[in-house]
């Protein structure tokens, strides 16, 4: 089940949202209905080569500031 990022269009306020089967939800601030769903940078946990848990994520990395629409743009 996914969690996506949202943001009301009527108050701006900013909010995560659990999907259960009702994609569209409402903004918790306010009630509104008129939300749309944010593009969220995603992470994840690796196992290096002692066996430590490295944690990363996109904007930690030179993509962070990218605003190419995809990677085949910068190469990286």
């Amino acid at each position: 089940m996914p969690i996506y990022e949202y943001e009301c269009q009527d108050c701006g306020k900013t909010f995560e949202y659990l999907v259960l089967g009702d994609p569209d939800p409402e903004c918790q601030a306010c009630q509104s209905k008129k939300v749309c769903r944010l593009m969220s940078v995603c992470g994840f946990y690796s196992k290096g080569t002692g066996g430590e848990t490295i944690k990363s994520s996109a904007s930690a990395s030179a993509c962070g500031g990218c605003s190419a629409s995809s990677c085949a743009g910068c190469g990286d």
